[in-house]
């Protein structure tokens, strides 16, 4: 990969089958990503990471298979390509649904299960500050959890990071936003306010395995003046 390649935007992906599609190419876009459309096989090979939004996780499994987007994102992610899942797109990361349906499938990645609905139905919703475990050292501060239909965390695999968990209600404790490796979700939506660390977290490390792949050892600056 040549240096202006990697220096050009990280091409990101938001998974457009269903769901808040709109406001995640917004959040990209404003922190300067080239962010894109995914509903084609095709389109799946030129992205460098993806985002999978709210919405139905159900009809989103059904429309990926459809779509014939299922093998080719499965080998994406199975390869190391980053992806962020925002509630459904949690459920849609995750390898294990503690109550779905018989014939649904997720992408998997990681190892985690989750619960469907697990905050109750619609009426349910609610807002949220949250700690949360920031990947940038210098970040800090609270982040504002809006859960709409939200699933949970009920189980995490050892290699799993737990990123943010419920303060406070009946919920207290519960798992809601989580790491492993390239691939991070959250139980509730980013997308929705003006807060937008972290989707600039999934972008940094979309730009860190971008630089990983291209083999590059050096910084962009060192390159240029070799």
């Amino acid at each position: 990969m040549s240096t202006t390649s990697i220096l050009s935007l990280p091409r990101i992906g938001v998974l457009a089958v269903q769901g808040d599609v709109r406001e995640h190419l917004a959040a990209l876009d404003a922190l300067g990503a080239d962010a894109v459309t995914v509903r084609r096989p095709a389109e799946v090979e030129s992205i460098d990471g993806l985002v999978i939004p709210g919405g139905e996780s159900t009809v989103m499994d059904k429309l990926v298979r459809a779509f014939d987007l299922r093998e080719p994102l499965l080998r994406r992610i199975a390869e190391g390509m980053p992806a962020y899942g925002s509630c459904a797109g949690m459920i849609m990361l995750a390898d294990r649904i503690a109550d779905g349906r018989p014939d649904q499938q997720t992408l998997g990645g990681l190892d985690i299960t989750v619960r469907r609905n697990a905050f109750g139905r619609q009426v349910d919703s609610f807002e949220q500050d949250l700690d949360y475990a920031w990947r940038d050292a210098g970040a800090t501060g609270t982040v504002h959890a809006v859960f709409i239909r939200a699933p949970w965390v009920e189980q995490v695999g050892p290699e799993v990071e737990v990123l943010a968990r419920v303060s406070e209600g009946a919920a207290a404790g519960r798992i809601v936003a989580v790491r492993q490796g390239n691939l991070m979700a959250t139980s509730f939506h980013p997308e929705v306010g003006a807060d937008r660390r972290i989707h600039a977290e999934f972008v940094s490390i979309v730009r860190e395995h971008r630089l990983q792949q291209s083999g590059a050892r050096q910084s962009p600056e060192r390159e240029d003046t070799a």
